[in-house]
């Protein structure tokens, strides 16, 4: 038995389903809605906010927050490491109710970017959630429940949006953080009741100046791409996010590279899951980019012979509420998977549905049943994704690595999503067209925008292959975590 640090005895991992193990699921799969009430639900309300406050700038309101959960996310898996999983998920989600609290009391932008930023640290929760998991569950069962516990909060976040507008409609948007806030406290409470502290605990201290620097240089960089479309490309607020940004990460690099105990360990990295993250980045970025097409496809009536549109053939509601299906389901079903061939086997099929589906929608651009089967689709895909990409990290690390290196999947995930959704907005801003005096994408743009998107898929495929390749003989013999299980 492996004893902590005052002493007590640490219980025995889950081996199956059982009553406490139900217990700490349920609580994670909320905590994870919590993710989504404080960094995507927002934008049910950004007409409302922009209105509120008189600005135009709705990526300050809208991608703050996300912004800001690059930065955090490396501070405190880094601090969850340390000081234990659980303590250190209570802080997130404290700090992200205090973020919510601001907000909702804000009275002028200037304060409630802030208090975005400061609800940004709930992105921490998605893999301090993981990295519980992996602590409290043997290695097969730890697969399978992360995916659940990653994906499961999905039918809550659709069902959330009805609620939110309704709310924001009769009592204001500020309802919307008022009930962020009261949920993330609510959460925190279960955490510390129910999810039992991590025993499994690294030494060191906390790189505090490598965290500033790494995450103010991702910050930066990701604050340029962001805001550079908004406010230009070439204007001195974001050139001046790109510049500092760039220096910051040259500087942390070096720094790191010497200290005996960074935040990050660069000369720890190999190849394997750099190969993995780069897939997460590439499959995660392309997924939401194509998200934020949809609508767009599905505003257009096909009558305005732009060649394409999917107004005009039925409902396109489900178009929404399609993606978050098949996320609940690509979940625990990669879970499964990977808890009999592997993460990597499993990651590698995620990767190639995911290019299958993405060259599907040049036809679904204009073909409903089409549409909707490959928004569905998609939504396996991205949901098979996030769980194998978290399953091939833990096992990848050791132990008292999970938070750190949970992370870096969360980074990742984040850093493609904004600069593919930007690089697509980009390529759909340079070629719309002009039809009876209102500027539209045009065929050109759309049929670019699902090239890219589906080009990262295919280069990503080319990357898991490596990847898969790279890892069997590993697989073939003990993880990390079997061996200390065998212990």
């Amino acid at each position: 038995m492996q004893q902590s640090e005052t002493g007590s005895t640490d219980a025995a991992p889950h081996t199956r389903g059982n009553g406490r193990l139900i217990g700490l699921v349920a609580v994670l799969a909320l905590v994870n809605f919590v993710v989504d009430s404080a960094i995507t639900a927002p934008l049910v309300v950004l007409p409302e906010m922009l209105d509120h406050f008189g600005t135009d700038q709705a990526a300050w309101l809208n991608a703050t927050a996300m912004l800001a959960g690059v930065m955090w996310a490396p501070l405190l898996g880094k601090s969850a490491d340390i000081h234990g999983k659980r303590r250190v998920l209570v802080v997130t989600l404290l700090l992200s109710c205090a973020g919510a609290l601001v907000c909702a009391v804000a009275p002028n932008i200037w304060v409630f970017v802030p208090g975005r930023m400061l609800q940004g640290a709930a992105l921490a929760a998605v893999f301090l959630s993981v990295a519980i998991v992996r602590g409290v569950c043997a290695p097969r069962i730890a697969m399978i429940t992360v995916g659940i516990v990653t994906s499961s909060s999905a039918v809550l976040n659709i069902a959330s949006r009805f609620l939110i507008g309704e709310l924001a409609v009769e009592f204001g948007f500020q309802v919307l953080f008022l009930l962020s806030a009261f949920v993330a406290a609510g959460m925190a409470l279960c955490v510390h009741l129910v999810i039992p502290e991590s025993l499994v605990k690294a030494p060191g201290k906390i790189d505090v100046g490598g965290a500033l620097l790494l995450g103010g240089g991702l910050g930066g960089v990701l604050g340029y791409v962001s805001l550079g479309a908004d406010l230009g490309w070439l204007t001195a607020g974001p050139l001046a996010l790109l510049v500092g940004g760039v220096s910051a990460l040259a500087r942390w690099f070096l720094v790191s590279s010497r200290k005996p105990d960074p935040l990050i360990d660069v000369r720890n990295l190999d190849g394997p899951l750099v190969l993995m993250l780069l897939v997460v980045f590439l499959g995660a970025g392309s997924y939401q980019s194509m998200l934020q097409l949809i609508p767009l496809i599905g505003d257009v009536s096909a009558d305005a012979r732009l060649g394409y549109g999917l107004a005009d053939q039925g409902s396109v509601a489900l178009l929404l509420a399609a993606p978050g299906l098949g996320v609940m389901l690509g979940g625990p079903v990669a879970g499964w998977f990977a808890a009999r061939v592997g993460p990597a086997s499993t990651l590698a099929g995620a990767v190639v549905l995911g290019t299958v589906v993405t060259i599907g929608m040049f036809l679904g651009a204009s073909r409903l049943p089409v549409a909707l089967c490959s928004a569905f689709l998609l939504g396996v895909t991205v949901g098979a994704l996030g769980t194998s990409g978290f399953n091939m990290a833990g096992s990848l690390t050791s132990a008292e690595r999970q938070g750190i290196v949970s992370s870096l999947v969360m980074v990742m995930v984040s850093i493609g999503s904004v600069v593919l959704n930007f690089v697509g907005a980009a390529v759909l801003k340079s070629t719309a067209v002009v039809v009876d005096g209102e500027t539209m994408n045009s065929a050109t743009g759309v049929f670019s925008y699902i090239a890219i998107a589906s080009g990262a898929f295919a280069l990503a495929t080319v990357l898991v292959v490596m990847l898969v390749r790279g890892t069997r003989a590993g697989r073939e013999s003990p993880s990390p975590d079997l061996e200390r299980d065998a212990v």
